[in-house]
C-alpha cells in the first residue's frame, strides 16, 4: 500500500511542486532573447550581418519606400571561393566515410579469419589423409586406383580396417575405444556410410557391337528403381544380411538428410543405394565380401562416396570426411578426398558471433 501511494500519489505531488517552485524563482528571463524581441514594442528587431527581412515589417503608406538595411554581400570570387572550399569538404568528408568503411570491413575479415583458426587442424588433417588413402603403399594407394577391382582391394584390406579399433601392439584389448577409428584418437560421430550412384541403361547407336550402352551421369538418367540383390527385380531365395538387402535399394536425400555434390565430372544427388558400416569388424569384412561377389560395383555406376564425421576429443576437432571415387564411362576411375576440420568451440566471445 505504501508503495503504490507513493507512487500514485505521493511522488506526482512532488514533482508538480518542484517545478512550480523552479518556474517561479529560478527562472533566468535575461537569457530568454528571443521572448524578448517578440515582446519587445520597438519597429525594428536587431538583425545580424548575415540576416536580411523577407518582407519589410511595417508600410505606412502605398507610396513610402520602407527603410532599407545594408546588407554585406559576396561578389563573385568570394562566392567561387566558397563554392570550391565547400567541394573540397565534401570531397575531403566522402574520403574519410570510405576509408573508414573499409577500415571497419577490414577489422571485421580479420576477426572471422583469425578467430577460426586453429593449431592442430593441419596436423589433423595431414594424420588422416595419411591414414585413409594409403599413399605410402603401393597396392592400397586410393589415389593411384583404376579399376573397380582395385577399388574393391582398398576397400576391403585397407579402409575396413582401419574403421574399428584393434588390438594394440602388444596384444591388449582396446578398452573404452568403442567407436573410435583404428588410431586410437578419433570417434565416429554416428557410422560412416557408402552411397552409390547409378546410370540408367540406354540403347547403343550401334548395337552390331553391344546391345546396351551407359552414359554419364546426369539428374535425368540417374536410376532410382528398387533391386534384389546381383541388381534383379526377380525375388531371391538366398538369405543375406539387412545391411546387403538394404544397400539394394533406393534412399532418397531426404531420408539420408544430404544434399547435392559437386564432383569433377558431374554434379550429383544427394540420394542413392547405401550400405552402413555397422557391427562388428568381421560382419562388415563379410558383408563387403558378398557385395564384392554381388557386383554391387558394376558398370552401370558412376559414383561411390564414403561418408564420415568424426571427433578428436584431445583437440576438440570435427572432421567431415568425404571419399568420391567417379567411375567414368570410359572405363577409368577418378578418386577425389576431403577433409573438412571444423572448430567445436568456433564462437568464443559476442564479438566473433556480433562480427560473423
Amino acid at each position: 500500500t505504501g508503495f503504490f501511494s507513493s507512487v500514485v500519489l505521493t511522488q506526482p505531488i512532488k514533482i508538480v511542486c518542484l517545478a512550480i517552485f523552479f518556474i517561479c524563482f529560478c527562472r533566468n528571463s535575461n537569457n530568454d532573447k528571443e521572448t524578448s524581441e517578440y515582446i519587445n514594442d520597438d519597429d525594428e528587431f536587431n538583425l545580424g550581418n548575415d540576416e536580411d527581412y523577407l518582407q519589410s515589417p511595417e508600410f505606412h503608406s502605398l507610396f513610402s519606400s520602407p527603410s532599407l538595411k545594408s546588407i554585406n554581400r559576396l561578389n563573385e570570387n568570394e562566392i567561387a571561393h566558397a563554392r570550391d572550399q565547400r567541394l573540397k569538404q565534401i570531397q575531403m568528408l566522402t574520403i574519410i566515410r570510405e576509408f573508414l568503411i573499409n577500415l571497419i570491413f577490414a577489422m571485421l575479415i580479420f576477426v572471422i579469419t583469425y578467430s577460426n583458426r586453429e593449431q592442430h587442424s593441419f596436423f589433423q588433417v595431414n594424420h588422416l589423409r595419411a591414414y585413409f588413402l594409403d599413399q605410402r603403399q603401393t597396392t592400397v594407394d586410393y589415389t593411384k586406383i583404376n579399376t573397380i577391382d582395385e577399388y574393391w582391394y582398398w576397400l576391403e584390406n585397407s579402409f575396413v580396417s582401419n574403421v574399428r579399433a584393434q588390438q594394440w601392439y602388444n596384444g591388449d584389448i582396446p578398452q573404452y575405444l568403442n567407436g573410435f577409428l583404428n588410431d586410437k584418437s578419433n570417434r565416429f560421430i554416428g557410422w560412416a556410410t557408402m552411397r552409390q550412384l547409378r546410370v540408367k541403361s540406354e540403347l547403343c547407336p550401334n548395337q552390331r557391337v553391344i546391345l546396351t550402352c551407359q552414359d554419364s551421369y546426369s539428374f535425368a538418367n540417374e536410376e532410382t528403381e528398387l533391386f534384389q540383390p546381383r541388381w534383379t527385380t526377380n525375388a531371391t531365395t538366398e538369405e543375406f544380411s539387412s545391411s546387403v538387402i538394404k544397400a539394394f535399394n533406393y534412399t532418397t536425400s531426404d531420408e539420408l538428410d544430404t544434399y547435392t555434390y559437386v564432383g569433377e565430372f558431374a554434379t550429383y544427388r544427394g540420394g542413392g543405394y547405401v550400405y552402413e558400416f555397422r557391427g562388428s569388424l568381421s560382419d562388415m569384412k563379410t558383408n563387403l565380401s558378398k557385395l564384392h561377389q554381388l557386383d554391387w560395383i558394376d558398370e552401370k555406376t558412376r559414383a561411390v562416396f564414403i561418408q564420415l564425421t568424426l571427433y578428436n576429443p584431445s583437440v576438440e576437432l570435427l572432421t567431415a570426411v568425404t571419399l568420391l571415387a567417379e567411375f567414368l564411362p570410359t572405363g577409368g576411375i577418378y578418386t577425389t578426398a576431403r577433409f573438412e576440420p571444423i572448430n567445436f568451440y568456433t564462437f568464443t566471445s559476442i564479438l566473433q558471433l556480433v562480427c560473423t
